[in-house]
């Protein structure tokens, strides 16, 4: 969805150039595992508690643009709200960027319907970004994702089980006709530590693309209206 008055800004860490994005569609992308019959049992699984499956595989959920935010205090409305990390995956201008966001989720809503619950809560994403130049090509496989929640470790893994940019990417922009615009997508997450939903308020998220390159985003949370 789009709304042209709301900006974000990124940073892009080679360069330091500054990129804005105005007009822009914000997407989340769900059921995004590599593994298809992994997928598929999880599916079963949240069926088996009353959560309806994906009209499709993976599931594209589109969010109000206003809800992308770097600040880092945000407001949410309930109390069973968690985070999870995700590559964000940007383009602007035709150029492709890879960012890290937060898939920061109303549980409770959750339970009874999945595309309202991302659209319940804000979407931190990070301030910096690296530019993919080859987006065809480009590999998250090795890249290590974490999650700490009020100091301790939520999520701990790489993406090789994701599927890949270029993929996720492609069949959004197949499914959702944008043409040219610019656009935000969240690329899919890993497990939680335990398997255990925590709601805490003081998030740190990270993605260590190699020795020498990771991006870091902190955030709080906070009761509002």
């Amino acid at each position: 969805m789009t709304l042209t008055d709301h900006v974000i800004e990124f940073e892009v860490i080679e360069s330091k150039e500054v990129i804005r994005l105005t007009d822009f569609t914000g997407m989340v992308a769900g059921y995004t595992g590599r593994d298809e019959h992994a997928v598929q049992e999880h599916i079963d699984e949240l069926a088996a508690i009353g959560i309806a499956p994906p009209p499709s595989v993976p599931m594209f959920y589109p969010v109000e643009v206003e809800s992308f935010s770097s600040v880092e205090s945000l407001p949410v409305a309930g109390t069973a709200t968690s985070g999870e990390v995700e590559p964000l995956y940007i383009r602007h201008q035709g150029r492709y960027y890879l960012g890290l966001a937060s898939d920061h989720t109303d549980r409770e809503v959750e339970t009874r319907d999945i595309a309202e619950s991302k659209r319940a809560c804000p979407k931190p994403v990070s301030r910096q970004v690296v530019e993919i130049t080859d987006l065809e090509n480009f590999s998250l496989d090795e890249a290590r994702a974490r999650t700490w929640v009020d100091g301790v470790l939520y999520q701990d893994g790489t993406l090789n089980n994701l599927r890949t940019p270029a993929n996720v990417v492609g069949l959004f922009l197949e499914r959702h006709d944008i043409g040219d615009q610019d656009f935000v997508c969240l690329g899919g997450t890993l497990p939680v530590i335990g398997g255990h939903f925590t709601y805490g308020s003081h998030w740190r998220i990270e993605l260590e693309l190699n020795p020498e390159t990771t991006i870091i985003h902190c955030y709080n949370t906070y009761k509002g209206a």
